[in-house]
């Protein structure tokens, strides 16, 4: 494991809680001078303390591990203010409403900034029917591609997985789309505004 819970983390955590290092201590049934200890560096938590830990500064273990108090601002669920993740190992891509801790493939994901669209990854529309007929004039080749398109709207999320050597091209259906995303995996998130 390359990260371990720090004690300048414990402490903040602790502190933001409003508790003391006796409260801490009496929550996960050990001394106040183990939490005093963990605090100044003095010593680390075992392992079969980082859940009820982490359960008692009330955040995740990923997060306790990361030294992040991550807090969703997204508390009315919009789903066009929604983060997209994608792993750098296996390409496992993730769709949250809001902040969260991600994790995949033992890495720790931030959260992707879409860019405008630029020249090298222009995203096309075209209506035809009921639908966006969305392409990308991008390569497609297995070291440099479009891993996927998406369409988001006020209801939902449509999502269209690419594959190397195929065609950056999808069709979503047009119903209050508000913006379309195109991820190339060498340089990350595009999108427009329908």
């Amino acid at each position: 494991m390359d990260r371990y819970v720090t004690g300048a983390v414990i402490k903040k955590l602790r502190e933001n809680k409003k508790m003391t290092q006796e409260d801490l201590a009496d929550r996960i049934y050990v001394s106040s001078k183990a939490v005093s200890k963990w605090e100044t560096g003095q010593g680390f938590p075992d392992i079969s303390l980082l859940e009820p830990l982490a359960q008692a500064l009330g955040i995740s273990v990923i997060e306790l591990l990361s030294g992040e108090d991550i807090s969703n601002v997204n508390r009315s669920s919009k789903l066009t203010r929604g983060k997209f993740y994608v792993c750098p190992v296996c390409g496992n891509v993730i769709r949250t409403i809001g902040e969260a801790v991600v994790s995949c493939c033992g890495i720790t994901l931030p959260p992707l900034e879409a860019e405008a669209a630029d020249a090298e990854h222009g995203i096309r529309v075209e209506i035809v029917e009921d639908e966006y007929y969305v392409s990308v004039d991008h390569p497609m080749t297995k070291d440099h591609h479009i891993s996927f398109l998406a369409a988001v709207s006020d209801q939902g999320v449509q999502f269209v997985k690419l594959y190397p050597e195929g065609s950056a091209e999808a069709r979503f259906r047009i119903i209050n789309v508000r913006k379309l995303y195109a991820y190339c995996n060498r340089h990350g998130l595009f999108d427009i505004r329908i």
